[in-house]
């Protein structure tokens, strides 16, 4: 993963915030493209949302089936077998758009990673361990990957990033006691991480989406720019 390979929508001219949110499995990056105008408020600044696409890849979970995917799903069992190399990968390339961000202008400080599922899992390894300090992390109905590595390949620089987490009380693809113990993991590691429950099942409902419009407010009340 090279080149950008996505979708992008401005809320405004000369945006001063970047969102990068990447899809879950099998989705593209027009999955989360209608939840802009349901999420964006009037009086907020303009906003640079990037929607990448995952690379199309077989994934051995279903069955070796070729689909966008951010890394293979090796077994229902995320804990015990999951694809390193894959999700280094993906992380490596969240984090050349964050570069890329900031070369068009957008200090560190002022892009959120965002992502659901699989996305929220790649956003969460790639920014606990980037180098420049984000302005915030979105986890929507994900886990923490690669858990046992975090302590040693944290970033200090992002050791005071808040996380938004969210998941659904009856999720039946990432159960919530994974989602849990992943928040758990990362509060034990001191993150400041902002939980939320929902009663709904692997999806994004509208009190999800008022609760993180909430959040990104204050993200942008406390910029020190």
């Amino acid at each position: 993963m090279t080149d950008f390979d996505g979708i992008e929508r401005q809320t405004g001219p000369a945006p001063a915030w970047a969102v990068v949110w990447l899809h879950g499995l099998g989705a593209d990056g027009h999955d989360f493209e209608p939840i802009v105008p349901e999420l964006v408020q009037r009086d907020w600044p303009a906003i640079r949302f990037v929607f990448p696409h995952a690379p199309v890849q077989p994934v051995t979970i279903n069955g070796g089936a070729r689909m966008r995917s951010w890394y293979d799903i090796l077994g229902v069992d995320l804990d015990v077998r999951q694809d390193e190399a894959g999700i280094r990968a993906s992380a490596a390339f969240v984090d050349r758009l964050v570069e890329r961000e900031i070369a068009r202008g957008i200090a560190a400080g002022r892009i959120l990673l965002a992502g659901f599922s699989q996305g929220g899992a790649i956003v969460l390894t790639a920014g606990l361990r980037q180098s420049n300090a984000l302005g915030g992390i979105i986890a929507l109905s994900t886990y923490l990957p690669l858990a046992w590595t975090l302590e040693a390949e944290a970033a200090s620089a992002n050791r005071e990033t808040p996380i938004f987490m969210a998941h659904g009380s009856i999720d039946p693809v990432i159960q919530i006691p994974r989602a849990e113990a992943s928040r758990d993991a990362l509060s034990a590691l001191g993150y400041r991480v902002e939980w939320h429950r929902y009663p709904m099942p692997h999806a994004v409902c509208a009190e999800e989406i008022r609760d993180l419009a909430g959040w990104m407010q204050a993200r942008f009340a406390a910029d020190p720019a």
